[in-house]
Parts: structure tokens; sequence; C-alpha cells
């Protein structure tokens, strides 16, 4: 069993585009907000689907195609549309799914599945309202979340991640970003420091949790530990090539990962429960740290990459002619 098989066979996360408008008032808060995402259900797991979700039991039934993925309702965790529900507190929103049922590859579940990208361009997108109103992100942020255990982990990263001792530098920036998975599960804030060279480089991740009741502290600052370093490597290296027969990265060389000199220092805290029952640290950490990433390399040099992964040439794609 070759890198080769296991990149050429396996279903992939879907891709997915989102594309969000807002207005705003005369101080830059929100007054409407619109979050439109087109992607796949993701889920074609055994279970989940009418035929067998697994290709080598479907060739042994005669072939018979993997369907397409449903859309698991946002009560349980949604799919596509997982995290495209903003948590702030804007009084006219409108979320709509456009589900795409037939893709180009066979796709499955990936680790956060559509929260990965909601959070990625809301996050991205708060920070340019911010920008825009001439207003820190941090506030900006606060001024529009009223949930005060939301609140709580945005001013944890701030104060332990040393926000306000911030000095700015050439090639270095840093960027934060919020959410709650699944708009049901842990709270997140993360600060992403990188180095925007010839390449980018994340530095340090500072993450506050608040999940609840933690029965395990180790087990659940690891859980957090390895989504943030996973969601770097998707953010910075992670991309799927094909032609119009196949997979084609699917090599090292061709589909590299975030290697063990390239992992960024991450510091978690994790808030206390107050009495609040577990909620399950899950995949919290995706969301917010690929957003975080992004909203630090424009602090670095001024670009919007509104394309993931953060490649070089993507950089310089988005640099303003």
């Amino acid at each position: 069993w070759s890198r080769p098989d296991e990149l050429g066979w396996a279903p992939f996360g879907p891709a997915a585009v989102v594309r969000i408008a807002a207005e705003v008032d005369a101080d830059g808060a929100v007054r409407t907000w619109r979050h439109d995402v087109w992607g796949n259900g993701h889920v074609t797991r055994p279970g989940f689907v009418r035929a067998v979700g697994l290709l080598a039991a479907s060739h042994r039934e005669g072939g018979e195609p993997i369907g397409p993925a449903g859309e698991p309702p946002l009560a349980n965790g949604g799919g596509a549309a997982r995290n495209a529900v903003p948590g702030y507190d804007f009084p006219d929103q409108r979320v709509v799914n456009h589900l795409l049922s037939v893709m180009p590859l066979r796709t499955s579940a990936l680790r956060a599945l559509g929260a990965f990208v909601n959070v990625f361009a809301i996050e991205s997108f708060m920070d340019e309202l911010a920008a825009a109103a001439g207003r820190d992100p941090v506030e900006y942020r606060l001024a529009q979340l009223s949930d005060p255990r939301g609140r709580a982990v945005v001013e944890a990263v701030v104060r332990r991640s040393g926000w306000a001792d911030w000095t700015p530098t050439e090639s270095l920036g840093h960027g934060i970003a919020y959410a709650r998975y699944k708009n049901t599960s842990a709270y997140c804030a993360v600060v992403a420091e990188v180095e925007a060279t010839s390449e980018v480089r994340v530095r340090r991740l500072t993450l506050a949790v608040d999940a609840g009741l933690v029965v395990n502290p180790d087990g659940a600052e690891n859980q957090i530990e390895g989504g943030a370093i996973q969601a770097t490597s998707w953010a910075l290296r992670e991309r799927v090539r094909f032609d119009d027969r196949s997979v084609t990265s699917d090599t090292w060389e061709t589909y590299p990962i975030l290697t063990f000199s390239e992992v960024p220092a991450v510091d978690v805290e994790l808030l206390p429960d107050n009495g609040n029952p577990s909620l399950g640290v899950g995949e919290t950490a995706q969301g917010p740290t690929g957003a975080a990433i992004a909203n630090a390399i424009h602090d670095a040099i001024g670009v919007r990459v509104r394309s993931m992964p953060f490649t070089a040439e993507r950089i310089v794609a988005a640099m303003p002619d």
C-alpha cells in the first residue's frame, strides 16, 4: 500500500467556494450579512449514503456507484454549511447553502467539514470590515459579540498572546480569528504570528478554548494542538491536483504537508468551566487557525489572500496591480 495508492484512490475533502457581502452603518458595524456557500455535503462514509460508502466494497457488490453526499441538518452540525451562520450579533443575516451533488472526485469527510472554509471566509471578511472602518480587529469583533463565553475566549487569547504589546516589524504580522465550532460546541479564538518573506512561515499560534467541563485536560490540549497544526498544513501546503482522468498529486513532492521543522510553537489555554457541562473539543481549532493565519499574512504584507493554500504564487497573484 503505497503513497500513490493512498492519494490516488482515497476520498478527498470537497472543494468549496464562499461569497460574503455586508452592509454597515456609519461606524462600520454590520447591519445586513449575506453568506453563500457552494459545496458538497462532505459525508459519504458508510451509513450516510444509500450505497456502501467504501470503494472496494462497492466494487465487490457489482460496482454500484457511491451516491452523492447528504447534507446533515445544522442541528447535527451540518456539512457544507457547518459554521456558515456567523456567531456575531448581526441584526439581519441570510445564509444560503448551494448544495452540489456532483463532484469531479470522490469526496468524503475531512476534519471540520465545511467549518474550515466558512470560518476562514467569515473571519477574513470581519478583518476587512474592521480595516475599512478604521477599527482594531479585536475591538470590532467584541463590539458585535454578546455571547459572554465567546467574548471570554477572545479576551483570553488577546491577553495570552501579548496582542497589545505587538511591535509592527517588516514581514512579520499577527492576526486573530474566532468561532464556536458547529455553533453548538467548543468556543475557540486563535492568534497567529507569521513571517512572510519568500514563503509564509507560521511562528506561533496561541489558542484559547472554552469546552465547558474538561475531563482530561492533557487530552483536550493535544486535540487542540493537533487541530491547529493540521490546519496550518492545510492553509500553507495542501492541495489536491487532478486532470480529467485521475489525481495527479499522489506523491510527497506533489502533495506536500507541513514538516516537523515548520511546525509552529502552539500555546493553548483552556478556560475554566464555571459549572458549564462538557461541550467536547472536537475540531474547534481548525477554522479559526486558518483564518488567523490569513489575517496575519495581511497584517505582515498588506495582501488579502482569499484562496488556500497560501503559497507564494497565490500571494503574488493577490497583490494589487
